[in-house]
């Protein structure tokens, strides 16, 4: 086989292992894999411990199959996600929860929390740069109810952090170019979210940069449908904003 289709081939089978994880939270083994690409499960196994020795899967136990790590997630969304759309349906009910007359900033970022929050899944997460000591969440139990939260230490953190409102804002609140910011893991520089990912993207007010709507979650989250999803409510409340 050429190298050319064998690279071709690993970032299919890479790709899949991350999508089954995300959808099923359970090591993906290779006799599932060698079903889906007519394989054997000995090519498979070479294939994952390429995968694994250049960093993008582990193994979470001595014989069980494979998890992306935080490399895996961030060659994911970078060179794998290539047309995210969000769909018709989706765009129609979030576009249902303004229709109502918001007439108060407060009231408009937390119903953009709570938006958020259906929307995806998880956390919804809204700031307004001029009010450092005030941010709108909801839905931190939905993080708490997925596979990689039983642990109680790390529900004690994570809680911790998500209550400490300044750090929090200064995560939300940092820096970045182009529409959405995306940190994986270990990327938040922050222990207690090792195992969360967190999408970033901001919103405008009178055509300025106003403040953050941000998605908290486990890195095992569907990126194809939160990244469009918080772009396009971004969008909305935009132009929601613009009537104030």
């Amino acid at each position: 086989m050429r190298n050319t289709d064998y690279n071709s081939r690993r970032k299919s089978i890479l790709n899949s292992a991350i999508n089954r994880y995300i959808k099923n939270a359970v090591p993906v083994a290779s006799e599932d894999m060698a079903e889906e690409f007519d394989l054997s499960s000995a090519t498979i196994r070479n294939i994952f411990s390429e995968l694994d020795a250049s960093g993008y899967l582990k193994h979470p136990y001595t014989s069980g199959g494979r998890v992306p790590t935080d490399k895996g997630y961030r060659y994911y969304v970078d060179f794998l996600l290539q047309q995210i759309e969000l769909l018709d349906d989706e765009k129609k009910r979030i576009m249902k929860e303004y229709r109502k007359k918001i007439r108060r900033l407060d009231d408009a970022l937390e119903n953009t929390s709570e938006v958020i929050s259906d929307i995806t899944h998880y956390a919804g997460i809204v700031s307004f740069l001029e009010w450092q000591d005030k941010i709108f969440y909801r839905g931190i139990s939905r993080i708490l109810d997925q596979p990689e939260f039983k642990d109680i230490d790390k529900i004690r953190l994570l809680v911790k952090l998500i209550e400490d409102k300044e750090r929090l804002l200064n995560i939300i609140n940092r820096d970045f170019s182009g529409k959405v910011k995306i940190y994986i893991g270990s990327e938040l520089g922050c222990p207690e979210m090792d195992n969360c990912s967190l999408i970033v993207t901001t919103y405008k007010l009178k055509d300025q940069p106003s403040g953050r709507l941000a998605v908290l979650g486990p890195m095992r989250m569907e990126y194809n449908h939160i990244i469009p999803a918080l772009e396009y409510i971004s969008d909305v409340l935009t132009d929601v904003l613009s009537t104030f």
